[in-house]
């Protein structure tokens, strides 16, 4: 469908031309376009690393993608069903008290773990061929030990030996998740 020119566009009343000739697009017919290289860079600011200075504290994993919580320490993502290593889930239909109050505490870590990812990719160390039950992996967002932030927030309650026990001790302090007010 042709443009309109300039001449046969009326516009609206309480609306004005401002340079149509300088703003509309210019007529060009697809044979007098050409392409041309792209510019050398400017400098080396923008070029891509070549990756060699990895550090002893770089954490290799599997990608997941668009994780879908079923549990406070569990997702579905790419196949794989993960548990996250280290803690234990708030049941969904726990409720705890506070300050003589009862709240459902335990649909609210659900919650919590699945806004704090928003769809985001996790890296999680799983087995090359995962089957299709639950593997219990530890899993990161970006720098971020997943586990470490639902124990510390108080969303998920650490596993004996699982190394989150401190940082349940923390939440629990602070009253923090389902140790706290309900929100």
């Amino acid at each position: 469908m042709p443009s309109p020119s300039a001449s046969s566009y009326a516009p609206p009343a309480s609306a004005r031309l401002v340079a149509p000739d300088v703003v509309a697009p210019p007529d060009v017919r697809a044979q007098e376009l050409e392409r041309v290289a792209a510019r050398a860079p400017l400098g080396a600011l923008g070029l891509a690393s070549s990756g060699r200075g990895a550090r002893q504290d770089d954490w290799q994993g599997t990608l997941l993608y668009r994780p879908v919580v079923t549990s406070s320490t569990s997702f579905e993502a790419m196949g794989h069903a993960i548990i996250i290593a280290g803690t234990e889930p708030v049941d969904a239909e726990s409720t705890c008290e506070f300050a003589g109050a009862r709240w459902r505490c335990g649909e609210r870590a659900l919650l919590a773990f699945r806004y704090w990812l928003r769809g985001r990719a996790l890296r999680c160390q799983v087995p090359p061929v995962a089957e299709r039950r639950p593997v219990a992996a530890p899993c990161r967002l970006g720098k971020q030990d997943v586990g470490a932030w639902l124990v510390s927030n108080g969303w998920a309650l650490a596993r004996q030996g699982g190394g989150y026990e401190q940082a349940e001790l923390v939440a629990r302090e602070a009253r923090m998740g389902i140790f706290g007010r309900p929100e």
